[in-house]
């Protein structure tokens, strides 16, 4: 026997292995090629051994793949013959190196963590040198060896690894500008790296990535933008870095800086597009991507500890690996979509993984950035372009966590709530768009049936609850008590959201004052004035602000010479008329012909930190006359506003300031509803509301009905009596974008009082204001089902000032169920009260289910019975005999098609003897009314046997009456039934033909000896053949 060979040595020269491994299958092959190519060249000198490979190669396939690989491996094996090997493998390939390319691939994904180090650094200058030769395929040779840098990782070898392939991108620029996806891929990948490598000994590999990742940015955003929102959200992480700040200010407010292309609205369709499964993989190395993979269709849920383990070991466990926790979440969202069929079996679901991955974060910032990571999806979902999978996963970790870790519930929870304020305050609109739609698709598609008992759990902290209550209203159950005790999970600071790193904003673009975000304490909930809702509204604390000095340092030298003259005068001036005189003449130099439009960007930046003081307090004077409105538009913001009002739109100056109130409302979103004031309020613009529309075009958003919303949302949390101020004006001239806005009206009716409110109603019934239309109010009532309580009976006052017909809305009580919708019920029922019924009306009535404790329908039929009974008795007659000449079978489907209440005759039926009951001790003679018994003896000639059983004392009322043309009445039978053969005299409906002919047989014998009661009207002529 042969003597084995010692234990730990390596058995090759391509791969790390011990006698413990079976021998690689790869490295026999090459070790094979590797033979075939030395024995065509051992001892002929270097022209010889050419000659002799050429001539192989020529023999066929076979031989040229054999040598091609032999000398592919010598290459990564004998660093000395490395460059003779290049040349010869250029000079006898004969497939443009593709045979070396598919092999080059086959080790970085499979093998590349066990290549000998030796082996490595070969690998990587051979891709170097197939870049250099601009071989056809070597980009996607690059792009797979970027994907073998691990993120999180500062170990010498992927250090070394992460600079070497930079190298190759940077010296070979021209051959990367090539490739519109090797662009972005780069981009992707370095501006990632960039935040692993922040620490004093990587400052210099750093730069060169900041540089790098800068330049092709700026050369070649739009080779970028294919990236999608994920180039937003890395952007987002490294703004911090000097020379990155400057690039996201351009981003978010000159973007055409960056490219042509690249419009105001470039920034919402970027957020808006779905970043490819490219880039979210290619932050995984393979190995990671395969381990995940595994974990997600092969391990059972309840056996993933040890896999969890072993990738926490062996990815997770230093400080830097903490930034691969949001690659590694935005990859499960994105990639790892699993079939119906897994997602039905008991394999390790996505969102125990998710979990598993908060859980293990220990620092602040890493937690913060992992829950973007999970909701990034959620910001700008569309159902058109986005998939359930993306979002099904924050929903279900936040589900499934509510009893084992309540803490991340709420964690998430609190996130959720706070980053759509947060985010990019001029997008505020469509971010919670977004998340609504999340929220309204996760219902649709049933991954949660119902959201309330996950947004309004006792296990919540109070004041979250309350917060979800008021960012969702529609998704959560009626406000309760909140539970005091230990199932409470407090928000510690050990969970605080780093929001900083969330907000798209730099640091002079402040949102609504920049005011830190806080819950409102007990003293507070007292004394607020508000409706049950605003009882625990979260809002800012409200503090002393210490006015600082105007900085503009950072924008003022790159205005001209004038314009920078002016804004310092600006600066120093201290009184508002000297403001207001050079504003003016800012505004001239603005309008003059060789401005240069290009520094309306940093003169808006300018403007809006001198200016910032002007947008803090109320606005509305305390004591409202024409003096203190004219006062009040004294600023120097104004002047602006001024010009723009007397000018004539197709001015050239006029697009001119349009741009220029754009710019400056990036940077101050406040502009908005302030221009909306002093359109109302001041003389010089009466009859210039339609101005708002023009710069509601001009802005970023582009759309009158986003930016409107937006800016009242902006009035409602800064100035309450401003906002009731604007209402009357708001809906006036723009009626085709409020009188169709749930989300309007319930801003007002959420924060106004009972004083407010009366004055609102004033203004409907003296006709200042309308905020109901009949095409829409219907929807609006219905929508309000959701609010809180203070809010609908504002909503059912406000609606009831109008004068529209009820029966414009009585479609609504479908909708109301007695225990979910008292509001609506009880101002309905008070309204009808005052009405005359109608066939319609009393049809919705007796719509609804009959309950013990639901008395509505009772109460307004005994109102309607004593007052109006003969136009009552007369409808009732008419839905009696309709419903009940429909077939049975119609009136079981009808009923149970459609989610809202229909009409059927047992529901008629039971309404009236409820009705009877009520009515039974009273001196009412609604049921002795003529159309009454008529309709009673009709339904009871052709009912089955139950419902006569049932009803039994609801028909006897019209046992003794008969019709004028017929015989009188025999003594009264003490079975309610009639007989079966005054059923058949009676021309009996379709209906009975469905009993059965033994039950009809029968029938007919015991019927001969009983005298038959005429019950229907008009059926004089077959009575009397049946007497």
């Amino acid at each position: 026997m042969e003597p084995s060979p010692a234990k730990g040595k390596p058995q090759g020269r391509l791969l790390v292995s011990t006698t413990l491994d079976a021998k690689d299958e790869l490295e026999e092959r090459l070790e094979r090629c590797v033979a075939i190519v030395t024995s065509l060249t051992n001892g002929l000198s270097e022209r010889e051994a050419n000659d002799a490979i050429t001539a192989n190669v020529c023999k066929g396939p076979q031989q040229h793949e054999e040598v091609c690989l032999g000398l592919f491996a010598l290459l990564l094996t004998e660093p000395s013959q490395a460059q003779r090997c290049y040349r010869d493998l250029t000079l006898v390939n004969r497939d443009g190196m593709n045979v070396i390319l598919i092999k080059i691939n086959q080790i970085l994904m499979e093998k590349f963590l066990k290549l000998q180090d030796v082996c490595r650094t070969q690998l990587v200058w051979l891709v170097r040198e197939l870049v250099k030769s601009g071989v056809i395929g070597a980009d996607g040779i690059l792009m797979t060896l970027m994907k073998q840098i691990a993120g999180g990782d500062i170990t010498n070898k992927n250090l070394w690894l992460a600079e070497n392939v930079l190298d190759i991108v940077v010296e070979q620029r021209e051959w990367v500008l090539k490739s519109g996806m090797l662009i972005a891929m780069s981009v992707y990948t370095y501006l990632r790296l960039i935040v692993d490598h922040g620490t004093p000994a990587l400052l210099v590999l750093r730069q060169k990535e900041v540089d790098f990742c800068i330049g092709l940015l700026r050369e070649k955003f739009m080779e970028c933008f294919i990236i999608g929102r994920d180039l937003v959200r890395l952007l987002q992480i490294v703004a911090r870095i000097p020379e990155m700040e400057l690039l996201w200010k351009d981003l978010l407010h000159n973007p055409q800086a960056l490219s042509p292309q690249f419009t105001g609205k470039g920034l919402l369709q970027l957020l808006t597009a779905r970043t490819s499964r490219k880039f979210l993989a290619c932050r995984l190395t393979p190995d990671m991507e395969t381990k995940l993979l595994f974990m997600t269709s092969r391990v059972r849920f309840g056996q993933q500890k040890r896999y969890q383990d072993w990738f926490q070991r062996q990815y997770l466990s230093t400080a830097e690996s903490q930034s691969l926790r949001c690659d590694l979440i935005r990859y499960i969202c994105g990639v790892v979509h699993p079939s119906n069929e897994v997602l039905s079996s008991d394999i390790l679901p996505r969102w125990a993984i998710i979990g598993w991955l908060l859980t293990t974060c220990t620092s602040n910032v890493a937690a913060s950035n992992a829950k973007l990571a999970l909701f990034y999806d959620w910001l700008f979902f569309s159902p058109e372009k986005d998939s359930i999978m993306n979002i099904e996963p924050a929903i279900l970790v936040m589900h499934h966590s509510m009893k084992p870790h309540p803490a991340i519930t709420a964690t998430l929870l609190d996130f959720m709530c706070r980053i759509i304020p947060h985010f990019f305050p001029p997008l505020e609109g469509q971010v919670r768009q977004g998340v609504f739609n999340s929220l309204t698709f996760i219902m649709e598609k049933r991954v949660l049936a119902h959201l309330a008992p996950l947004f309004d759990n006792p296990k919540l902290d109070r004041e979250l609850r309350s917060m979800l209550r008021e960012r969702f209203p529609e998704f959560c159950s009626s406000p309760s008590p909140p539970t005091e005790g230990r199932d409470e999970v407090k928000m510690e600071e050990s969970v605080s959201l780093e929001m900083d790193n969330h907000v798209l904003l730099d640091k002079e673009g402040g949102c609504y004052d920049n005011t830190e975000a806080a819950f409102s304490d007990d003293e507070e909930e007292i004394n607020n004035k508000g409706n049950k809702k605003r009882e625990f509204r979260f809002h800012p604390i409200k503090e002393a602000i210490i006015e600082e000095p105007a900085d503009i340092t950072p924008y003022v030298d790159q205005l001209d010479d004038m314009m920078k003259e002016k804004v310092l005068q600006l600066q120093k001036g201290s009184d508002t008329e000297t403001h207001c005189e050079v504003m003016q003449e800012i505004v001239d130099l603005i309008l003059e012909e060789d401005f240069d439009s290009e520094q309306m960007s940093t003169l808006a930046s300018c403007l809006a930190e001198l200016f910032k003081g002007h947008f803090r307090g109320d606005v509305l004077p305390d004591e409202i006359t024409e003096e203190s409105l004219e006062e009040s538009v004294c600023k120097p913001v104004c002047l602006v506003f001024r010009n723009l009002c007397q000018m004539q739109e197709d001015n050239s100056g006029f697009s001119v300031l349009l741009e220029m109130l754009a710019e400056l409302y990036q940077k101050q979103p406040k502009i908005g509803y302030h221009l909306l004031y002093y359109l109302k309020a001041s003389k010089a613009a009466m009859g210039k509301m339609s101005l708002y529309e023009s710069f509601a075009q001009a802005t970023a958003l582009g759309d009158l009905h986003t930016c409107l919303m937006m800016d009242m949302k902006a009035c409602q949390e800064d100035d309450i009596r401003l906002l009731c101020y604007l209402t009357p004006s708001i809906y006036t001239e723009f009626p085709d974008e409020t009188l169709r806005s749930a989300e309007l009206l319930n801003m007002i009716v959420a924060v106004i009082d009972s004083t407010q409110l009366q004055e609102l109603m004033c203004h409907v019934m003296i006709g200042n204001l309308v905020m109901f239309r009949k095409d829409s109010v219907l929807n609006i009532l219905i929508q309000s089902l959701d609010w809180e309580t203070f809010e609908q009976y504002s909503t059912w006052q406000l609606f009831l000032a109008h004068s529209i017909p009820l029966e414009t809305i009585i479609p609504i009580l479908q909708h109301l169920k007695y225990k979910e919708h008292p509001e609506a019920l009880s101002c309905l029922l008070l309204q009808l009260r005052r009405e005359k019924p109608s066939g319609e009306m009393v049809k919705m009535v007796l719509s609804r289910p009959c309950h013990p404790e639901d008395q509505f329908t009772t109460s307004i039929l005994r109102h309607w019975a004593a007052k109006h009974d003969d136009v009552l008795g007369e409808h009732i007659k008419a839905l009696l005999i309709k419903n009940n000449n429909l077939p049975r079978k119609r009136q079981s489907l009808r009923s149970s098609s459609s989610k809202l209440a229909q009409l059927t005759l047992e529901q008629i039926l039971e309404h009236m003897d409820n009705l009877r009951l009520n009515l039974s001790n009273t001196k009412n003679s609604f049921f002795t009314q003529t159309p009454i018994l008529q309709a009673l003896q009709h339904v009871q000639a052709s009912c089955d046997e139950a419902h006569k059983m049932r009803f039994s004392d609801l028909f006897s009322l019209a046992e003794e009456y008969e019709e004028p043309s017929s015989k009188p009445p025999k003594s009264r039978r003490k079975a309610p039934a009639s007989s079966p053969r005054s059923r058949k005299g009676a021309a009996t409906p379709v209906s009975n033909e469905e009993e059965s002919a033994s039950s009809s047989a029968s029938e007919e014998e015991d019927s001969k000896p009983k005298a038959p009661k005429r019950k229907r009207k008009g059926s004089s002529a077959v009575a009397s053949d049946s007497d």
